[in-house]
């Protein structure tokens, strides 16, 4: 599976200048969003990360998901596993799981992005699972940015990836580019604006 052009094709691995919701800026952006709103080429991708997820031999009972970009990426994995999926949201800037959603004791929990970049989300999402008595046995996602380490790439967890790394990361791919911090920024210098295609403030 080509993941990388299954985003070209979906005009979802966009080329540009992008705010990214750390702050820092990049020539590239991938917007999931665009990739799973063709419900087929969300079941594919679900089912092939599925399958990683079961060849390594991960028993687990329910997918949580982070809000919002999570949300059709964990639903579709749930799918694809037959299992309960949950979700956690940001509720005056924590997130929490509420609707009435249920972790029972000892359960066992995939914490699924559509993307995976530091990871700070998805770990907010699976401290809310623990602290309700459920256990993470894994972390998912369609793509990794890089900095953390996934299972089936060289790729080594930097610095700044939060994961923990007593856990592992599945996903399809890697997608490393370049990121730089606003003052440092060469499309900035040369006096071009960036734009904020995400999810957050936008």
């Amino acid at each position: 599976m080509n993941v990388e052009q299954i985003y070209k094709d979906a005009q979802a691995l966009l080329e540009g200048h992008f705010k990214l919701s750390s702050g820092n800026h990049s020539q590239f952006y991938l917007q999931s969003a665009k990739v799973l709103e063709d419900p087929k080429t969300a079941k594919l991708l679900a089912e092939a990360l599925a399958k990683q997820i079961k060849e390594a031999g991960i028993q687990v009972d329910a997918v949580c998901s982070p809000a919002l970009g999570g949300l059709i990426a964990g639903f579709a994995l749930a799918t694809a596993l037959d299992v309960r999926f949950i979700f956690a949201e940001r509720v005056d800037g924590e997130m929490t799981i509420r609707r009435g959603f249920e972790v029972q004791e000892g359960e066992k929990y995939i914490i699924c992005e559509d993307i995976i970049t530091t990871g700070g989300s998805a770990l907010e999402a699976a401290k809310q699972v623990e602290q309700d008595g459920g256990e993470i046995v894994a972390y998912a996602a369609l793509a990794n940015r890089g900095f953390c380490s996934r299972i089936g790439s060289d790729i080594q967890a930097k610095d700044n990836c939060k994961l923990p790394l007593d856990k592992p990361l599945f996903a399809l791919d890697d997608f490393t580019f370049e990121m730089y911090a606003p003052e440092d920024c060469p499309m900035c210098k040369e006096g071009s604006v960036a734009y904020k295609p995400g999810s957050r403030g936008n």
